[in-house]
């Protein structure tokens, strides 16, 4: 058994010389016992065999991946990884596509320990928190920052080209203990010696305690996706730490207060500044709805214009009993420039079928006509316009119902109801029924069918599909009832 006993606990080259020596000598995995720094003061130290050399020497080959592995599994803690990776190394002699087969037991465990380190170091680069220490090195005028993080590997050295980079006006150092890394005068050292925490204080630690309760919005938390990204062993040495059991436990409350409080009035600032910027005058009111159409082409009321591809105006009888308003259109609907042709449109057309009502006899159309998206790669995922876009694009739909004077609107998704009923109206407590609109028409609202699409669970998504075909079959029944002109499926409305 020999005992390979390495300097450093994360250096790849030193590994990878005594590695290549060890392989080239013909040296087996299950004879080697690899130790570092003090471990190797209890052992023999051995000298790693010198490398053969000559004309005939065979050098060890591999595939451009090991080197990159091999130097993300060295900064692992794992004491076994040097011993795994001259495994993986000899292996990968007599079959190169070794690291293909993810199923293999090496492989595997090499990925998983170099996916930790990965991890590992985007958490430093997140969690280091500098705290400002007087200025005394030799380059005046630069500022001297002091950090303390614990990690769970051997990853200073990894990482700190990061903070050089980031940070690179300024003095600092950063402790672990696994190691240090400074920057001073523009230039990077890095030590292995273990460090003990300073004792480090702040006056900015209030400042930023401060600003970070004053950003933090009780609406949109969600405690296991935030301990999931920021785990609680880090919250020793994050000074806002202190503060998230109490943000946590007032969330609740303080959305619901959110929730009653009435919209606070713009400061009065905000009409000095409206009366400087130029009025946009509202297009002239227009007879005809393809009159209409052609107008909103060139609509650029507000952003949402720049990114889509068109206008997507509703289409339907000119004089349609009933409306249906969705909330903006989607990508299939944004390239085809026509309301609901997407899954969601398909599962319409299905539900209206089934509740005996003739999309074809409807005025379909949208609360938002442009579609909202962000770019993901090849895909455009949908984004919800916020309440400004909608309320810009507010006069369009207005103008629509003005045309076709339908008898019931029936309003889908929270969009839809609040172009229509406003910014108290909520959808939970008006679904399903007719109530008065704006003008005093009838309006019906309920969910959207896109909604229906994004349920996992196949039982209530049974359930929610029902409840929206009874919603439809509902505003048949009040077009019926109200004496409406419209061309109805001659088949009986769906119950369940």
């Amino acid at each position: 058994m020999r005992t390979i006993v390495l300097n450093r606990a994360a250096d790849a080259g030193e590994w990878r010389q005594a590695a290549r020596a060890l392989l080239l000598a013909g040296i087996a995995p299950h004879e080697v016992d690899w130790r570092t720094g003090a471990e190797g003061t209890l052992f023999a130290k051995e000298r790693p065999p010198p490398s053969p050399s000559g004309a005939g020497t065979r050098h060890p080959r591999v595939p451009r991946a090991f080197p990159e592995l091999a130097e993300a599994v060295i900064c692992h803690s794992d004491p076994g990884r040097f011993a795994l990776l001259y495994r993986l190394l000899v292996r990968l002699q007599g079959s190169g596509h070794l690291l293909e087969i993810a199923s293999d037991p090496d492989v595997a465990a090499a990925r998983r320990l170099a996916k930790a380190v990965r991890r590992d170091c985007h958490k430093m680069t997140a969690f280091v928190r500098f705290r400002e220490v007087p200025a005394n090195g030799p380059a005046p005028g630069r500022r001297r920052f002091v950090a303390w993080f614990e990690p769970d590997h051997h990853i200073v050295a990894r990482t700190a080209p990061f903070f050089a980079g980031r940070f690179a006006d300024m003095d600092w150092l950063i402790m672990t203990p696994k190691g240090s890394a400074a920057f001073e005068d523009g230039t990077l050292t890095v030590s292995d010696a273990p460090a003990l925490k300073p004792d480090l204080a702040d006056a900015a630690d209030a400042l930023w305690a401060a600003y970070y309760a004053a950003i933090f919005n009780p609406a949109r938390l969600k405690v296991k996706a935030m301990q999931a990204q920021m785990p609680r062993k880090y919250w020793r040495n994050l000074p806002e730490a202190a503060l998230i059991p109490g943000l946590v436990a007032s969330a609740q409350a303080r959305v619901a207060a959110m929730a009653r409080q009435e919209p606070h009035p713009p400061p009065a600032f905000h009409a000095r500044l409206e009366a400087r910027r130029p009025q946009v005058p509202a297009p002239p009111p227009s007879g005809t709805l393809d009159a209409l159409r052609e107008e909103a082409r060139a609509c650029a009321a507000c952003p949402l214009h720049c990114q889509a591809t068109q206008t997507v105006f509703g289409e339907g009888p000119a004089d349609a009993a009933l409306m249906i308003v969705g909330e903006q259109p989607g990508d299939r609907e944004d390239l085809a420039g026509r309301p609901f042709v997407g899954p969601a449109g398909r599962l319409l057309d299905r539900m209206l079928r089934e509740a005996g009502v003739d999309r074809r006899e409807a005025y379909v159309t949208n609360a938002v006509k442009h579609f909202k998206f962000e770019p993901r790669g090849k895909m455009r995922l949908h984004r919800p316009p916020n309440a400004g876009e909608v309320e810009r694009c507010r006069w369009w739909l207005g103008r629509e119902i003005d045309l076709v004077r339908p008898k019931l609107v029936v309003a889908m998704g929270a969009t839809a109801l609040l172009a229509l009923a406003g910014r108290k109206a909520r959808l939970a407590d008006m679904r399903g029924r007719v109530t008065q609109a704006e003008a005093g028409r009838a309006l019906l609202v309920t969910i959207h069918p896109a909604y229906l699409l994004r349920i996992p669970d196949a039982r209530r998504a049974e359930e929610e599909t029902r409840r929206f075909r009874d919603d439809l079959d509902a505003a048949r029944r009040w077009l019926e009832s109200a004496g409406a002109v419209m061309r109805l499926r001659q088949m009986p409305a769906t119950a369940g």
